[in-house]
């Protein structure tokens, strides 16, 4: 049986850099979002956020919620797959579980974001928003990084579509959800990223 040719071939990796890049487009707004919603709560201080902000924190939950809960399942998948490909002793397997034992997991980040919600306000909200984002930024990133860096080196292309779950619906999902963080985006509020608004 011949294998695929070239223009197939052309085709699968046209389809794994679009998927590369949309992953890569969903860490920079889950990084941005974290980035704004922490700074308007704590910019808020103890009087709380105003009717426009309570929007926007709204807004930036869904997102940061949904897009959380895609790592976490693409992780599980993972996780999975490489069980069912590699034995307990194989090396490439024992580095990846190392990677899934740091800090930094999806799930910690959702429960310190909850966290954050549930602050009474004024000075603890701030702190909690402020230790919400330093988590994200920090242990989820870092986490994040050597994950998909394993992930890279060993996958095939059918494993980033398995694994990534991504399509034309997806990408538009994520790109409408993001459009209603930045439409409700409080005046002043920055990306520490960018020093530009969301």
């Amino acid at each position: 049986m011949r294998g695929p040719g070239i223009a197939e071939r052309h085709c699968s990796m046209n389809e794994v850099e679009l998927i590369r890049r949309q992953l890569g487009v969903e860490r920079q707004h889950a990084a941005d979002v974290a980035r704004a919603c922490a700074n308007a709560l704590v910019a808020a201080g103890s009087e709380g956020p105003d009717p426009l902000t309570e929007v926007f924190r709204q807004a930036s939950v869904d997102y940061l919620v949904w897009i959380l809960s895609r790592f976490e399942e693409r992780e599980q998948v993972f996780h999975d797959l490489l069980r069912s490909r590699l034995s307990a002793d194989d090396p490439t397997r024992r580095a990846v579980e190392s990677a899934f034992a740091l800090p930094g997991t999806s799930r910690e980040a959702l429960a310190k974001l909850e966290t954050a919600l549930g602050a009474s306000g004024g000075t603890e909200t701030a702190t909690r928003w402020t230790e919400f984002l330093r988590f994200f930024s920090n242990a989820w990133s870092t986490r994040r990084d050597e994950i998909d860096r394993l992930f890279e080196r060993q996958a095939k292309i059918s494993d980033w579509r398995t694994v990534s779950d991504i399509d034309a619906d997806s990408i538009v999902d994520e790109r409408n959800r993001y459009a209603r963080v930045k439409a409700t985006v409080p005046a002043g509020i920055e990306t520490q990223s960018s020093a530009t608004r969301l």
